[in-house]
């Protein structure tokens, strides 16, 4: 947040949006879409998901598929929490540091509820709460299945994102986490 304030010091018309809610005011099916889409081993790691970093090796060597980001919740939380989210190895060095101790210190439960306070979820927005807010007019205690969905897809691309480019640009990845997350809840 303090990252992007200074970069919009110029810009009058600028102001972050966040509103921290605790964990369990935040649906489960908010939850879920999110860590379908960010972390589906976000409870079975230590911080550092290397099953996927193999993975995206291999994809670039074998079939020359650019390099993509593999980071955890947990390393996001690092990033965003302890580090201005340079593009450098110091920072990456910083932020597996800071990584491995909310592992240890804070546990999986604390490191969600941050990243669902924290995360950048549009220009100037950040959380789960002020999103659903400001995107469908709800707390993120009672969005539905479909809007959760397309939240959960704009978390890769935040300033380019919206639910509304999701659910028409990414209408696939949209529909397919949609799905999952009705199978799990009985819902639309």
């Amino acid at each position: 947040m303090l990252k992007r304030t200074i970069e919009n010091a110029a810009n009058q018309d600028y102001r972050n949006r966040q509103a921290w809610t605790s964990k369990e005011n935040i649906s489960p099916v908010l939850i879920d879409a999110i860590l379908l889409t960010e972390d589906q081993r976000f409870y079975s790691h230590n911080g550092f998901d290397f099953q996927e970093l193999r993975k995206m090796k291999k994809e670039h060597l074998t079939n020359g598929k650019d390099i993509r980001g593999c980071s955890t919740i947990s390393q996001q939380v690092a990033k965003n929490c302890f580090t201005f989210g340079s593009h450098t190895w110091l920072r990456k060095g910083i932020e597996a540091y800071y990584t491995a101790l909310i592992e240890i210190l804070w546990g999986k439960e604390r490191i969600l509820e941050v990243y669902l306070n924290i995360a950048e979820t549009g220009r100037g927005l950040f959380g789960m709460e002020a999103a659903c807010q400001r995107y469908f007019g709800t707390p993120a205690s009672e969005i539905s299945v479909s809007d959760a969905a397309a939240l959960a897809g704009v978390l890769p691309k935040p300033l380019t994102r919206t639910p509304e480019t999701v659910m028409s640009i990414h209408a696939h990845r949209h529909s397919a986490v949609a799905s999952e997350l009705g199978k799990r809840y009985h819902s639309d």
